[in-house]
């Protein structure tokens, strides 16, 4: 029974892990599902995971089926990529049908984090502020201006929404040399080159935040609020992650795919913590991730779902499609690049865990 449990407490945290990636993946997919089936759309499969079928069930028109990889999952409808003749073909309909079938997944994403984000913030002790409460011994940071009760609203030009926009832009910065612009008995006050001590983890040097931040009790008007303004410190995120991997800031062994996430996930929940510690842990990752799936599908990239809403865009100005052989070979090679992406971040994701 020892062992049994010893095994099963190794297991779990991974098994959640998989369990929420899953949802996650579920929730985007079901979005495009339910807008096709709504507009009447032929869907020939809705599969959750990718690879080899584990097991399938046809009904009506629709192959429902769940496939061996935990890693993705698709809506397939009739006339998506190519020309179809059958009236409930997805070409066949509207341009601002297909537009919100389109969107319909990652919205449901962002939706599902703002939900997700709610119940942590109700679950929690205290709802964070962006108002500093107090400093640690010897802060630099109050030694060049920075005061207790000042809340901060913008670190070097770029807005705080909540107090998880605070550790993240601070770790952003480079030259230790912080802009902040904070809100002193009721007025806007612009601080220059506010100092903080520097530690070094990975050979890079990152700021340390000494001060505290105000947290208030849960109640219905500050979890309502914060709901939003954290959802919207993540999004921010993850847009300025992107621009940071982008623009060379960061490289790939600071990027994880689904191998990574579900490792994280699954350390993070094993920690010796409360059962309540370790849910609230697994969905403030939800959140992140959901959100996150939500932002990166809606970039006009080709393949992702904004990349075919730019498409749909631009056929609602024209007010006539572009030829469905010339789209596809864009998402095609959009497709192509992914995947390369995906393997070489998959391929990173495994050596990491033998290190």
């Amino acid at each position: 029974m020892s062992t049994f449990l010893s095994i099963w407490s190794s297991v779990w945290p991974y098994l959640l892990a998989i369990f929420l990636f899953g949802v996650i993946v579920g929730i985007h997919e079901f979005g495009h599902f339910f807008f096709a089936k709504l507009f009447k759309v032929k869907v020939n499969e809705f599969a959750l995971g990718m690879g080899p079928k584990l097991f399938s069930k046809k009904k009506g028109d629709t192959v429902y089926s769940v496939r061996l990889l935990p890693i993705g999952g698709f809506v397939s409808m009739e006339g998506e990529d190519e020309d179809s003749d059958d009236a409930h073909a997805f070409n066949k309909k509207p341009a601002w049908q297909r537009f919100i079938i389109i969107a319909a997944g990652a919205i449901l994403n962002l939706i599902l984090g703002l939900v997700v984000v709610s119940i942590c913030l109700s679950s929690s002790e205290l709802v964070g502020t962006r108002t500093v409460v107090r400093f640690d011994e010897n802060a630099t940071s109050q030694a060049s201006g920075l005061q207790v009760d000042d809340e901060i609203l913008k670190i070097n030009d770029t807005p705080v929404y909540s107090f998880r926009g605070i550790p993240f832009n601070l770790v952003r910065d480079r030259d230790n040399k912080i802009d902040m612009v904070v809100r002193r008995n009721g007025e806007k006050v612009e601080l220059k080159d506010v100092e903080f001590q520097q530690f070094e983890f990975e050979g890079r040097q990152y700021i340390s935040q000494d001060f505290k931040i105000l947290g208030e009790e849960p109640n219905f008007s500050n979890v309502l609020k914060n709901s939003f303004l954290e959802s919207a410190s993540i999004v921010q995120m993850v847009r300025l992650s992107l621009v940071d991997l982008v623009t060379g800031k960061y490289g790939m062994k600071d990027v994880s795919g689904p191998i990574g996430t579900i490792s994280a996930i699954a350390e993070s929940t094993a920690e010796p913590e409360s059962f309540k510690d370790k849910i609230l842990t697994a969905l403030n990752f939800l959140s992140i991730i959901t959100i996150n799936v939500g932002v990166f599908n809606l970039l006009p990239f080709p393949a992702l779902d904004g990349g075919r809403l730019f498409f749909l865009l631009i056929e609602m100005i024209r007010r006539k499609p572009i030829p469905a052989e010339k789209e596809g070979k864009i998402h095609t090679v959009g497709l192509v690049l992914l995947l390369g992406f995906m393997a070489v971040v998959t391929i990173s994701d495994i050596i990491k865990q033998f290190r």
